[in-house]
């Protein structure tokens, strides 16, 4: 367990919060990388449009990682090819020094997001913790 209060409370989110809420923490995650990443490319910070670009592919490699093919194949491959997708645009706008690109996938993420917020959360029931303390 990290020392750092913070980091302790994130880690402890992290480990008990369902699966739809971590997707929605790294489509969050993804819009403010890329936010970040305009942002600096407006000022001219090339070493902090790199890290937010940097961040930004890896957060869409987890997402790639965590998809379920056996689940749903076709919606599978389609967000994989998605998420390449936004990779390459990604990178191809730090190599060409564009916005463009980080404006379009700044789009497809708050896209992709908004219809993550949609997607209901079961309530964990009440009795949820007493049930499995034994």
């Amino acid at each position: 367990m990290p020392s750092n209060p913070y980091a302790a409370h994130i880690e402890a989110s992290v480990l008990t919060a369902e699966p739809v809420e971590l997707v929605r923490a790294l489509y969050c995650g993804a819009l403010d990388a890329v936010s970040d990443g305009r942002a600096c490319a407006s000022a001219g910070d090339i070493a902090g449009r790199s890290a937010a670009v940097s961040k930004a592919v890896n957060i869409l490699r987890e997402l790639a990682f965590s998809l379920n093919p056996a689940s749903e194949p076709a919606m599978a491959r389609n967000l994989l090819e998605l998420y390449d997708y936004m990779q390459r645009c990604l990178l191809a706008a730090h190599v060409e020094r564009s916005e463009a690109p980080l404006a379009e996938v700044a789009g497809l993420l708050a896209t992709l997001a908004e219809a993550w917020d949609q997607v209901d959360v079961p309530p964990v029931p009440e009795n949820f913790l007493m049930q499995h303390a034994d």
